[in-house]
């Protein structure tokens, strides 16, 4: 035993020390070797690069770390020792900047542990162009890297993976800008999708790919075409080489569908299509791929009013169509529904001539007339001028109300504009053709009151022709508020003082009832003379001169 200690003294073996082992025992796991201790030390196979370049019996360098563990065996270091002995080799013979090969040991907190023959960090950020979310792919594979810091004192070396491929990168980039041009054709890479477009990578140079040049059909987002990782066929569009920008085209290596347009789908054909999108004035159908026709709210029916496409279409529907107008320059087709069927119009002037007696009933009344429907979606309109000869009708519904059914006469029919114009106040005379024959200046009449304004109040009489009173024909004393005097329902008499057959006016005076007839002929000059003056604008201010001057006279 003496004679061995003396051969092999374990006060020799000192922890932190490289010594000499010899290799016992090769296995997949792990290399057995002999630093003359009474035990053998294990080191994991992973410590060596390629473990076929070893053999039993071969002797190498080891670190001590410990003599002996729990269990009495020593603690060994086959990568340890090397890195021991290549740190000085590393900072004479690898500066700052220099390119090494590593192979990747195992990950650490903010990125990876690489063997240069030394320990090296490599931080996550320096991987790749992006930093990657999985790290574990990178265990055990080799690369090259960048030398990027070495701290002398901790002993401590950065190195960059990264920059090494955007060095790569950006001589590629300059050889793809010197050789590529407008038009051609290239494979590349999806590298990135956005909502406006895809980045193709070309060798190096990046090219952007807009939505708009990926495919002449319609589309929501570009992920609907192309994911990332998978090559494409692109056209060079446009290259700015001060800044590098490429724009690339998919849609254009492929034959424009809007090419001889006009002899697939000509003028009066009909087509069949998908509905793909509904807009307030209209329904959008894809007819094939690249090419959509517009339907307009206007030709989905001849009579119904459609507010909205949503109305009686919803997107995915199939339907039938005829092409009504191309627009080849700005790509647009002009599609209608309706013109599947015959329209109703073109037999209207045959059905309602003008001068017809119609009846119907009031579908919809508006501030300017009353819709009467004649026929399943015909309508008629009677303008609130045409609801009667002798009444100012403010608005239709003085007189009618939805529902009621009518007379009327057709006085106009105009097919091109589907428009049928009534008139309910044609079915009877107008009474002021022959005014003369009802009424004369200075006669006596009888009638209702019907209405009463500040300035005067409304008098019913034969014919439904309303005479007005204004406030100061009403009595000799002066009037401050008609409905002292009259109400409604009151019947009148009154005599007939003005008649004016253009303005349809019959003017009334109350107080002049009883006048005898050189009274009432000294009114009606007064009243004459008075219509000629230029200073007063209408009958009030006729009727209110004539109170002045007839007080006065009298």
């Amino acid at each position: 035993m003496e004679k061995l200690l003396g051969e092999n003294p374990i006060r020799e073996l000192l922890p932190g020390t490289v010594v000499s082992a010899t290799i016992a025992e090769i296995s997949d796991n792990a290399v057995i070797v002999d630093i003359g201790t009474k035990t053998e030390a294990k080191i994991p196979s992973i410590e060596f690069n390629d473990i076929n370049e070893f053999s039993v019996g071969q002797t190498i360098d080891v670190y001590l770390e410990k003599l002996e563990d729990r269990e009495g065996n020593p603690i060994v270091s086959f990568d340890k020792a090397e890195q021991k002995k290549n740190w000085a080799n590393i900072v004479e013979t690898c500066p700052e900047g220099s390119i090494v090969h590593g192979k990747v040991k195992g990950k650490t907190k903010g990125g990876l542990v690489v063997n240069i023959g030394v320990d090296a960090f490599l931080p996550g950020s320096q991987i790749d162009m992006q930093a990657p979310k999985n790290l574990d792919q990178y265990v055990g594979q080799t690369y090259d890297f960048k030398i990027v810091k070495i701290n002398l004192d901790r002993k401590n070396i950065v190195i960059s993976r990264r920059e090494l491929i955007e060095e790569e990168r950006r001589e590629k980039r300059q050889r793809a800008m010197a050789n590529i041009q407008v038009g051609n054709i290239c494979h590349g890479v999806v590298k990135n999708i956005t909502d406006y477009g895809v980045f193709v990578d070309l060798d190096g140079l990046d090219g952007l790919l807009h939505i708009t040049d990926m495919s002449w059909g319609r589309i929501s987002h570009p992920g609907e075409l192309v994911r990332v990782g998978e090559e494409v066929e692109v056209i060079v569009l446009e290259i700015d080489p001060e800044k590098e920008r490429v724009a690339l085209g998919m849609k254009q290596t492929k034959s424009n569908p809007w090419d001889n347009i006009e002899h697939r789908y000509p003028i009066g054909s009909r087509v069949r299509g998908k509905v793909v999108n509904l807009v307030p004035y209209g329904a959008f159908v894809e007819l094939e791929t690249g090419v959509e026709g517009l339907v307009h709210v206007a030709e989905m029916s001849w009579t119904k009013r459609i507010n909205k496409a949503s109305e009686i279409l919803k997107i995915g529907d199939e339907i039938e169509a005829a092409v009504i107008g191309i627009e080849k320059a700005s790509q647009k087709i002009a599609l209608g529904i309706k013109q599947l069927e015959e329209n109703p119009w073109e037999m209207v002037k045959h059905n309602y001539p003008v001068g017809a007696h119609i009846r119907g009933a009031v579908r919809n009344i508006t501030n300017y007339g009353v819709f009467v429907e004649l026929e399943n979606g015909i309508d008629g309109m009677v303008h609130v001028s045409d609801l009667s000869w002798t009444k100012k009708v403010n608005h239709p519904n003085e007189m009618l109300k939805k529902g009621d059914v009518v007379d009327a006469i057709v006085i106009d029919v105009d097919p091109g504009q589907q428009r049928i114009a009534l008139g309910i106040k044609q079915l009877a005379n107008d009474p002021w053709e022959n005014i003369e024959s009802l009424f004369q200046i200075g006669s006596l009449v009888t009638g209702k009151v019907i209405k009463i304004t500040s300035y005067g109040a409304f008098v019913e009489l034969q014919r439904d022709i309303d005479g007005m009173v204004h406030i100061s024909q009403i009595a000799e004393d002066r009037v401050d508020k008609i409905k002292d005097i009259l109400a409604l329902g009151n019947e009148v008499t009154a005599r007939v003082i003005k008649i004016d057959r253009n303005e349809r006016r019959v003017g009334l005076s109350i107080k002049a009832a009883n006048y005898d007839a050189g009274a009432l002929e000294a009114e009606i000059k007064a009243y004459d003379k008075l219509k000629n003056d230029q200073e007063l604008t209408n009958l009030g201010d006729i009727f209110d001169k004539i109170d002045i001057e007839n007080d006065q006279n009298h």
